[in-house]
């Protein structure tokens, strides 16, 4: 086909009435330059068809839209899923021929759990949502928790078509998974080291949750914001939490001191022990010498017992009266003295008148 040209829009409209109503098989008019003369039938049709394209062409011009750098559209026709597109200047069929859904695929969502931001701020404003944050632990008690979950869209098609009410069906799944987490948690486990466990294991449950339903997201994170007693006994709980610093403290102190005495008992009691042994084998030492003298004395006895006997004789008696002065007297010899004690042996006679 050869290059079509048209020297005026006069040009451009003839030749797009041609194609639409066909040709005018007039003659030349000499008047008009050459070109067919055109009946007052022939004008009104091509006015009306000359409309029907303009109207036409703007109606097919609306399906032109542009898909921003972070966003992605999905395209319907006549209501089924078409395809995925991706950022640029894109066409179309308008409704009710087609539909068009573009979505922000590269932002983070959040969903608050348990609360809701008021005002953005700086400073944010929060307002409590109790109806979501009041939950049970796993020993019965009840506990305030404030929540937030984000997520990234992972696969558009899945999210627009999988489920309705995305926002919704995420928050009530990420609600559910926390309450099962925490009602198999005690209360103290809940409120002080537990938090980090608690924050991956309601995350791998929601993720289990959500690839069932196929909603086609992905979670970056899930945090705690606030998580403590109800306003109602929050004064009952900071007593009950003294008191266990206090038991806690009394506990340290008791161990501190038992650390200190018994080690000090078990020192002493080896001491004691120590000295019994030595003086067993003290007293064991004795009297096997005891023994041994007496064997020895037992002999010396034999081989001279009334010497032995004068002897022990005179040693119990230095014992009983030490200090005193001594004198034995020998009946044998009349009329003498006999000192044995006092420092040699003196002899008095006495005459008999």
């Amino acid at each position: 086909m050869g290059e079509i040209r048209f020297d005026d829009l006069e040009d451009v409209k003839q030749f797009i009435m041609e194609k639409v109503f066909g040709k005018d098989e007039g003659k030349d008019d000499e008047s008009s330059g050459g070109r067919p003369k055109k009946s007052s039938g022939n004008r009104r049709k091509g006015g009306i068809g000359g409309i029907i394209i303009v109207f036409f062409l703007l109606f097919m011009g609306t399906g032109i839209y542009q898909v921003g750098p972070d966003e992605e559209a999905v395209l319907l026709s006549f209501g089924k899923y078409s395809k995925t597109v991706g950022p640029g200047m894109h066409w179309y069929f308008p409704r009710p021929i087609g539909k068009r859904y573009v979505v922000k695929t590269t932002k983070v969502y959040r969903v608050e759990i348990g609360f809701e931001t008021v005002e953005a701020g700086p400073p944010a404003r929060y307002q409590n949502v109790p109806e979501e944050s009041l939950m049970f632990t796993g020993d019965e008690n009840m506990i305030d928790v404030d929540f937030s979950v984000q997520y990234k869209i992972s696969n558009l098609k899945d999210y627009v078509f999988n489920v309705k009410g995305q926002y919704e069906t995420i928050k009530s799944a990420a609600e559910s998974a926390l309450r099962q987490v925490v009602g198999s948690k005690g209360i103290e486990e809940t409120l002080t080291v537990g938090k980090e466990r608690i924050q991956e294991e309601t995350r791998e449950k929601l993720k289990k949750i959500l690839d069932s339903y196929g909603i086609g997201i992905m979670i970056i994170g899930l945090q705690l914001q606030d998580v403590g007693p109800p306003e109602e006994v929050m004064q009952a709980f900071k007593e009950v939490a003294n008191a266990r610093e206090d038991r806690s403290r009394f506990i340290n102190e008791a161990n501190g001191y038992r650390n200190d005495i018994i080690p000090n008992a078990r020192g002493q009691a080896f001491q004691m022990i120590n000295r019994a042994e030595a003086y067993k084998e003290k007293r064991i030492k004795e009297s096997q010498g005891d023994v041994a003298k007496f064997i020895k004395l037992s002999e010396k006895y034999s081989l001279g017992k009334e010497v032995t006997k004068t002897r022990m004789y005179l040693e119990t008696m230095e014992k009983i009266m030490p200090g005193v002065e001594k004198i034995i007297i020998d009946p044998r010899l009349k009329g003498s003295i006999i000192n044995l004690i006092g420092g040699g042996v003196g002899t008095n006679e006495k005459t008999n008148n």
